[in-house]
C-alpha cells in the first residue's frame, strides 16, 4: 500500500532548494512556502521593473522539485553575461516573469506553469502574493530596509519586521499547513530566509495551531552580519522570539568537524560553525537529530541534501510508526 505523508517546507534560498533535492525522492507529499522578501540582484531588478515578486528563490525551489533537475538546473540557472538589458539575469527568472505576465500578473498561477513546464514534484506558493519589505533595526537603535542590505550592516540585529501592514498569506499555504504531517523550518539564513516567512501573521499563527511536529533545520556555519557567534541554542531562541516557545520540537544539526581549510577559509570572513548545548535542548523538551550533514560543494559549505532528508524522514517515519501501533494507519 503506497503512502504519502504531507510535508510543508518553509523557507527560501539555496537552503531550502537543497533540502527538496532530498525529499523528492521519498513518497510524500511536499508543498514548499517560500519567502518573497527578495530585492537584490536579478530578481530585485525584475521586481522593480515589473512591481512583481522576486522569482529567484521561487525559481530555485521549483528546478530542484524537477523531474529532470540536472537539465533543467543548467538551462534555469543559466545567467546572461552581456546584453543590454539582460546582463546580470538568469533564464528561469525570466521565464517566470514571462509567465506571470501571461497569467494577468498572477504569481501563483505563474509558478503553477513552471511547475508543469519542469514536471515538478510538489507544489510551490509563495509566502504572499503582496510584495514586502524586510526591515532591521540593529542594537545600536540603526534601521535598515531591504533584505539584500540587512546582513552587509555587519551589527547585532534586535529587531526583524515587515514594513508593509497587514500581509496577507496565499490561502493555500495556510491549508497546507493546516493539513501537514511535518512542518519543516529551514535551512537558511535565519533572519532574511525563515522568519520573514514568519512575520506574516496567519503563517506564524497556522503554525502554532497546527497538531504536527515542527522541525527547525539549524545552519552549520554562522553568517556574518546575522547569527554571528550563534549556537544552534540561539538560532532557535531567536526563532522562538516569534513563534513561541514549545512549537519547534525537533532540531536537525550538524555534529561533525569541518575540514580545515573550509574552516580557515570561513573564519577569514568572520564565520564559524554553529556548535550546540545538547543538554539544554533536552531539558527544553527538544529532540535533536544530529548526523554529518555537510556537503562541500564549489568551495562553500552546504547541507548535504540526502542527510538532512534521511533525518526529516527519521521524524515521518516515527509520526508513522506512532499512528501504527494507535491502529489509525494499517500496518505494511
Amino acid at each position: 500500500m503506497k503512502w504519502e505523508r504531507k510535508v510543508v517546507a518553509i523557507g527560501g534560498g539555496t537552503g531550502l532548494s537543497t533540502l527538496l533535492r532530498g525529499l523528492k525522492h521519498y513518497p510524500l507529499d511536499i508543498t514548499a512556502i517560500v519567502t518573497v522578501a527578495d530585492d537584490g540582484g536579478s530578481s530585485g531588478r525584475l521586481r522593480t521593473e515589473f512591481n512583481m515578486l522576486p522569482p529567484g528563490d521561487i525559481r530555485n525551489v521549483i528546478v530542484s522539485l524537477s523531474k529532470s533537475e540536472t537539465l533543467m538546473d543548467r538551462i534555469m540557472q543559466y545567467r546572461f553575461e552581456t546584453g543590454e538589458g539582460l546582463h546580470g539575469h538568469s533564464l528561469g527568472n525570466l521565464m517566470l516573469t514571462a509567465a506571470t505576465q501571461l497569467c494577468n500578473g498572477s504569481f501563483v498561477e505563474a509558478i503553477g506553469v513552471m511547475g508543469q513546464l519542469l514536471n515538478a514534484e510538489g507544489k510551490v506558493y509563495p509566502a504572499t502574493e503582496r510584495t514586502i519589505t524586510l526591515c532591521a533595526e540593529f542594537e545600536d537603535g540603526t534601521i535598515v530596509k531591504g533584505e539584500s542590505l540587512i546582513p552587509k550592516v555587519g551589527k547585532v540585529i534586535e529587531r526583524i519586521y515587515l514594513e508593509e501592514e497587514d500581509v496577507r498569506p496565499v490561502p493555500e499555504a495556510i491549508q497546507a499547513i493546516l493539513e501537514a504531517d511535518v512542518i519543516v523550518l529551514g535551512p537558511g539564513s535565519l533572519y532574511t530566509s525563515i522568519i520573514p516567512n514568519v512575520l506574516i501573521d496567519e503563517i506564524r499563527e497556522a503554525i502554532k495551531q497546527s497538531l504536527a511536529p515542527v522541525v527547525y533545520i539549524c545552519n552549520v556555519m554562522t553568517q556574518p552580519g546575522e547569527t554571528t557567534a550563534f549556537t544552534a541554542n540561539d538560532h532557535l531562541t531567536a526563532l522562538e522570539r516569534f513563534l513561541g516557545q514549545g512549537v519547534v520540537d525537533t532540531i536537525i544539526v550538524n555534529n561533525e568537524s569541518i575540514d580545515a581549510s573550509y574552516l580557515r577559509k570561513y573564519q577569514k570572513d568572520h564565520a564559524d560553525i554553529v556548535t550546540y548545548d545538547d543538554e539544554r535542548f533536552v531539558e527544553a523538551g527538544i529532540e535533536v537529530l544530529a548526523d554529518d550533514i555537510v556537503d562541500y560543494n564549489h568551495h562553500f559549505i552546504r547541507h548535504d541534501a540526502d542527510a538532512v532528508a534521511s533525518l526529516v524522514m527519521r521524524k515521518v517515519l516515527s509520526i508513522r510508526r506512532v499512528r501504527q501501533l494507535e491502529g489509525k494507519e494499517e500496518l505494511t
